[in-house]
């Protein structure tokens, strides 16, 4: 319970990770000034903004079609303002820098080198390779559950819970597909849609935790549990969508149902005599203790590598390790399975 008990603890402190969040950077009268005369004359020193061009009454104006950004790099959303902050960001982190000074966040994010227009290369890198490593142990789940285990007459699985693990896999790989938008643009939409496919996989594996920590194989026994949990799941994500997108809320709630699933995998992971219930433990204190890299956050190496990539690098080997004991899983309760009905 030792274990449990520190999950719990780094849990708890992460739910104020991001309501700590500083933004020293743009409260800093230098940067300020900075962002207001670009967004005057559209330079920072010697580099200019096409897109950034005013009219006499002050109105931005797009300016010739042959001056404008390509349509393919259009969907970076790299307006003035952005580019203004973000050219003003580089100048007074390497004043700061030259001062000895340590890096600061701008609102609300630390300062990144952006590659090709895209916000946070490592972490979109990162997360394509979690999306990938997710349809690897989808795939190889199906492969396994279909092709090499034995099926029933009416061709259907033995294992119970192979519907489920799909709907998992297939909220999984959109979850890291839409991280890896949001890391190349931050703006609402992506935003919005990254935290809403993260609480549906949360939620989700929540259901997916009970169900199969406490074998409901029942199907109204399944509804009584599911339904509660998908009419808050709902309820949040219409919240965050159509009402207001509240950071601190949505840790909350992300924390709440992190933390239920590891206590119900790890509490079953210590009674159960499963043959693999060791990859079970390694995932659950793994991902506990993952979450360091969330609490102690520190500012990108060389504008690049912060402490979120690093979490997202750790998920990668715990990913393949959590698919490794699901396709056990289908293997053990098969052969179980097949052995009652000999």
């Amino acid at each position: 319970m030792a274990q449990l008990h520190w999950i719990l603890l780094l849990s708890a402190l992460l739910s104020f990770v991001h309501a700590l969040d500083a933004s020293t950077g743009d409260a800093d009268p230098i940067y300020k000034a900075c962002v207001d005369q670009c967004e005057k004359t559209g330079c920072v020193g010697e580099k200019c903004f096409q897109h950034c061009k005013f009219s006499s009454d002050g109105k931005s104006i797009d300016g010739p079609w042959y001056l404008q950004e390509p349509l393919y790099l259009r969907w970076k959303q790299w307006d003035c303002r952005s580019d203004c902050r973000y050219q003003c960001m580089l100048a007074r982190e390497e004043e700061r820098e030259q001062l000895g000074h340590k890096p600061v966040k701008y609102h609300g994010k630390w300062p990144f080198q952006r590659v090709y227009g895209i916000q946070e290369p490592v972490a979109v890198a990162l997360s394509a390779l979690n999306l990938a490593m997710q349809f690897h142990g989808w795939l190889s789940f199906f492969i396994l559950v279909y092709y090499k285990l034995s099926l029933r007459h009416d061709k259907k699985t033995y294992y119970e819970y192979t519907g489920l693990w799909h709907i998992y896999g297939i909220l999984s790989m959109n979850s890291w597909l839409w991280s890896a938008v949001y890391h190349s643009r931050d703006v609402e939409l992506t935003e919005k849609l990254d935290y809403s496919s993260a609480v549906a996989l949360l939620g989700f594996s929540l259901i997916l935790a009970i169900m199969r920590a406490f074998n409901v194989r029942d199907e109204a026994a399944r509804i009584m549990v599911a339904a509660p949990v998908i009419a808050f799941v709902t309820t949040h994500i219409l919240y965050l969508n159509c009402y207001k997108l509240d950071h601190g809320l949505n840790t909350k709630v992300c924390v709440a149902m992190g933390v239920v699933q590891l206590l119900v995998w790890a509490i079953w992971a210590g009674v159960t005599r499963h043959p693999s219930r060791w990859k079970l433990w390694f995932v659950v204190v793994g991902g506990g203790l993952a979450m360091l890299l969330e609490i102690y956050d520190f500012p990108p190496y060389k504008g690049y590598v912060d402490a979120h990539a690093l979490w997202h690098a750790a998920t990668i080997p715990l990913s393949y390790l959590w698919w490794s004991f699901v396709r056990d899983d289908a293997e053990f309760r098969t052969s179980s399975l097949l052995k009652k009905s000999k």
